[in-house]
């Protein structure tokens, strides 16, 4: 039982209200997921074992990151860098190993923190027989094949989420996503990077598009991750419609988290499984499950990382449209959202890319990408033609950014493979989709040895 005082709706508000930041203040979070596989087999590695997660998360340790125990298992690894901010290596339920960035001041930063990283999971999996490759969804193994990590929360999620959608096992078990956190300076800051970067998620869903296998074959999408997301949970994810109403800010978005059922509350090292139950009952009246006990503020921070819709609010927003994909891209997103979201006048320029279309140009442009990627359309207009103008909008807005490296360079150059993307208007996964037709003569495998980190 908790001795805190009970929740009020005040406080859910004021745990998102806090995160805002003066404009010098803003920081850019990365977060990037990779599939490991056996170079021999090219199979999934397993927990244990000579080439398992945890003989990786045991390897990097030599680089200073300190180990993260649950019930007697390393689930994470956390490493502070010199301006004391932590950096941590986490397990997604299928093994997929996440890098959650420190929050930092530049691209320029995020690309070197990105690629010290890779080249520290390269020396330790090259010393265990792993590779690692960037997608957005596993090209050749079926769900069965994927081995499960010991992570609590993950085994109250895996019972729920076949009761809510068909295909939320995959998206526990075979997804990998490329992510942006940024920052905002008040309410109205907040809601007006919400609504702009939520109507141009799908837009980035086709840039970063590179899932179009799944069991080895061509599946019918360009993004297969993108299209887990549409049968997942429709209590807990999708396009949020409430955002582009009228009077929308924290409050609203809390009264959201709070309707949308929870998965757990955690006691110690144990996950008490909560799931389908509704956190304002937990906050006022207490759940059976822990009789006595009341919702404090890190169950609540705890519910909203439960949330998965296409932008998601905590303290900070995260853009959450893009698939796994190479170092390149993973910079790149950093650069179009910093671009786009940290100038006033892209941050405007991108609205009025949006601001005719409606709920329903939302929905059906978000499933359109899955397919099509840069030949769906909207509005009128093709999507190919959108990313166009985003792009440009970006690089304005890293001009006027004016964020130098030591070489005097400033971001606009981490959007360059973007700019090819969007003007051949030919997306990653077509890309894979002309090598498996020709070079790789219908052999998914050739992915894990031409695109491996």
């Amino acid at each position: 039982m908790t001795d805190a005082a009970p929740l009020s709706r005040d406080d859910l508000i004021g745990a998102m209200a806090k995160g805002a930041k003066p404009r010098d203040q803003w920081r850019i979070g990365a977060e990037h997921e990779k599939f490991g596989f056996d170079r021999s087999t090219l199979r999934r590695p397993t927990y244990e074992g000579e080439s398992g997660i945890l003989a990786m998360l045991t390897g990097l340790q030599r680089f200073g990151w300190a180990p993260v125990e649950e019930a007697g298992h390393v689930i994470a690894l956390e490493r502070r860098n010199d301006e004391g901010m932590t950096a941590s290596i986490s397990l997604e339920p299928g093994g997929q190993f996440e890098l959650s960035g420190a929050p930092l001041k530049d691209v320029h930063d995020i690309c070197n923190e990105t690629g010290q990283h890779l080249m520290e999971v390269k020396q330790v999996a090259d010393q265990i027989n792993l590779g690692f490759l960037g997608a957005g969804f596993d090209p050749m193994w079926r769900r069965e094949d994927v081995p499960v990590m010991p992570k609590g929360r993950y085994g109250v999620m895996r019972a729920y989420m076949p009761k809510k959608g068909k295909l939320g096992l995959d998206m526990m078990l075979r997804t990998c996503t490329i992510q942006s956190n940024l920052d905002f300076a008040d309410e109205a800051d907040m809601v007006a990077k919400f609504r702009t970067s939520l109507a141009l998620q799908p837009i980035a869903t086709a840039l970063f598009a590179c899932s179009p296998f799944i069991e080895g074959k061509p599946s019918g999408f360009l993004s297969a991750r993108a299209n887990v997301w549409t049968d997942t949970d429709p209590d807990r994810t999708g396009m949020l419609d409430f955002v582009f109403e009228d009077g929308f800010g924290f409050e609203r978005y809390a009264d959201y988290a709070l309707d949308v059922p929870m998965y757990f509350a955690k006691r110690g090292e144990t996950y008490v499984d909560l799931s389908g139950q509704s956190f304002r009952s937990f906050m006022t009246d207490g759940l059976d499950a822990l009789p006595g006990d009341r919702a404090t503020l890190k169950d609540w921070n705890d519910h909203l990382t439960t949330l998965f819709p296409e932008v998601r609010l905590k303290s900070y927003l995260e853009m959450r449209g893009a698939d796994g994909g190479p170092w390149s891209r993973i910079c790149a997103l950093q650069a179009l959202w910093a671009g786009v979201f940290y100038d006033g006048a892209a941050l405007a320029a991108a609205w009025d890319l949006v601001k005719g279309w409606d709920i329903a140009d939302h929905e059906r442009l978000r499933r359109d990408v899955t397919r099509l990627g840069l030949k769906a359309e909207v509005a009128g207009r093709s999507v190919r033609d959108v990313a166009v103008d985003l792009v440009d909008i970006a690089r304005e807005g890293l001009k006027n950014r004016a964020r130098f490296s030591g070489g005097m360079v400033d971001e606009r150059g981490y959007l360059a493979e973007l700019e090819d993307i969007a003007d051949s208007g030919i997306t990653p996964a077509d890309r894979l989709l002309a090598l498996y037709h020709g070079e790789w003569a219908g052999d998914v495998s050739r992915m894990y040895r031409d695109f491996a980190y």
